[in-house]
């Protein structure tokens, strides 16, 4: 099963080639509605992209413009990316989003453009942005909420008069590798990047070299289809899956096999086999929370109890991601129940004949898509959701499972 490039490395990528200093082409660019809505973004911005065969040629403008009504969708990388590189811009700009996009966190990060100077509107979707005539370099931040507060302030640090000091206020910083991934992406451009203790990030100011870029595979995505071999006594292979990585999916081969299925990696290819029997696991998902969802329906289909951790912040992902877990599996006929910062899942039981809910969640149609291969006739509200990060999942998931 080949898997589409990583959501987070795209627009990672496609960020910092915009804020470059001069043209960079980027191959294996993922092709999904987040991914396009961040390339709507930039172009409103000024930022010129162009496609050239499979590969995407974009170059920077002399200055970012201002824009009116540019929309995140329900994109978390682009409502927090994108409104920094505004701040950047020769006038105000304003952002929209879909219906529940307002739901989502933002008023972290929003007070950090504050600090730096900007004028903001409001705290959540939608909003509006006026630049500052003179760019402040210090922001303290409580990203307890999302990571991405600390990476989106991240990416135009570099381009700061005096660079930028960044502090992260709160008690726990979910999902540290996408910071990581922030970090090794800025300096593998020439950005210097300090990190005076855990929760302090210092940046030089000076350019960010343009960097032709190839997109890794995406590891999240792929584990939807790895569970399937761990779901069903089956085998699946991914190429591409790279011997280490940055990204925090790649996590989910170390679960995998606690919950006794049978890993093989080579340097360019990684095969899972499932056991006869799953086994139910205790695991801390804090630096790779987006696996909760499959790893919850992992859990519901083993032997025993399944406790995820260190995972409370997804609340605020795309809808409460662990309430509508709960939800969905009580439907099915599992017990499920919330903890402070995570769940728990007691697997074993036949599960019934349901119309699951995805609550415009891309990951609750992966998660309703592996409990489906343990009672067929399962079905969901709303499919085309999934097409935030895979629109051909439908597709590649009938052809995987014949």
């Amino acid at each position: 099963m080949t898997v589409p490039g990583s959501k987070s490395e795209t627009n990672r990528a496609l960020v910092l080639a915009a804020l470059a200093n001069g043209p960079s082409v980027l191959r294996g660019v993922l092709d999904s509605r987040d991914s396009q809505l961040m390339i709507d973004a930039l172009r409103a911005l000024g930022v010129s992209l162009e496609a050239d065969g499979e590969a995407l040629v974009v170059t920077p403008p002399v200055r970012f413009r201002g824009a009116l009504n540019i929309d995140c969708g329900l994109a978390g990388t682009v409502m927090r990316f994108v409104p920094p590189i505004a701040m950047l811009a020769d006038g105000p700009s304003s952002f929209v989003g879909d219906p529940h996009a307002s739901e989502r966190p933002m008023a972290p990060i929003l007070d950090g453009l504050r600090q730096l100077g900007a004028i903001v509107s409001a705290d959540a979707l939608p909003f509006r942005i006026v630049p500052p005539a003179e760019l402040g370099g210090e922001a303290t931040v409580d990203a307890s909420g999302s990571s991405q507060f600390i990476s989106g302030l991240l990416l135009i640090g570099p381009l700061l008069p005096g660079g930028l000091r960044l502090r992260h206020s709160g008690e726990t910083l979910p999902s540290r590798p996408h910071i990581a991934m922030t970090v090794e992406m800025l300096r593998s451009r020439g950005v210097q990047v300090a990190e005076p203790d855990e929760r302090t990030w210092v940046i030089s100011p000076g350019p960010i070299a343009a960097q032709d870029t190839l997109i890794e595979p995406d590891l999240t995505n792929a584990s939807v289809f790895l569970a399937a071999a761990a779901a069903t006594k089956g085998r699946v292979t991914v190429p591409g899956w790279p011997r280490t990585s940055i990204q925090p999916g790649a996590l989910f081969l170390e679960v995998a096999q606690r919950m006794g299925a049978v890993v093989e990696q080579t340097d360019d290819a990684v095969t899972l086999s499932g056991p006869e029997r799953l086994q139910g696991i205790d695991v801390d998902l804090t630096t790779a929370s987006e696996l909760t969802p499959v790893v919850a329906a992992l859990g519901a289909l083993a032997a025993g109890r399944t406790t995820i951790r260190g995972v409370g912040h997804i609340r605020g992902h795309e809808t409460d991601r662990l309430a509508a877990l709960v939800a969905e599996l009580t439907k099915l006929g599992v017990h499920a129940e919330e903890t402070e910062d995570g769940l728990i899942v007691d697997g074993g039981a036949t599960l019934n004949r349901s119309v699951l809910e995805t609550y415009a969640d891309h990951r609750m149609v992966h998660f309703a898509a592996i409990v489906a291969l343990a009672q067929p006739g399962i079905s969901v509200t709303d499919l085309d959701c999934v097409s935030k990060t895979m629109p051909k999942f439908p597709q590649d998931w009938a052809r995987l499972i014949g």
